[in-house]
């Protein structure tokens, strides 16, 4: 299982995660992204700030850019690509998610599946 990681990470995301890091009011070691229940589709992607990683996170580093992902998300994160977008109205993170099957009107919030683990990885 050497090399699998839950999520990947664009190199604007990089980017943006080592200068959050960098500038964060306290030591922060990456952020944490998860989801939860909430919005009008169901539910909403988390990031927040790590400064003391939960040991049961997956973690994920990409060029000096550390990404946590909680233990709850990993089946709804699981081949996630996570960019970064800056435009007129909004900027911030941007989760290209194969388990998202909608997102509500504003974008606020989606469905999201659980991935089906392949057999191999299933069984570990």
């Amino acid at each position: 299982m050497a090399g699998f990681q839950v999520i990947t990470l664009t190199d604007v995301a990089e980017n943006r995660i080592r200068d959050v890091v960098a500038n964060a009011k306290d030591e922060a070691l990456g952020i944490r992204i998860g989801v939860k229940n909430g919005g009008c589709a169901g539910m909403e992607y988390t990031v927040d700030l790590v400064s003391e990683p939960d040991p049961k996170d997956d973690m994920v580093e990409s060029n000096g850019a550390t990404v946590y992902v909680a233990p709850d998300a990993v089946l709804f994160l699981l081949g996630t690509e996570l960019g970064y977008e800056v435009t007129k109205l909004r900027s911030g993170f941007v989760f290209n998610n194969p388990n998202q099957t909608s997102a509500c009107g504003c974008g606020e919030s989606v469905t999201l599946v659980p991935a089906e683990l392949p057999k191999e990885l299933a069984t570990h």
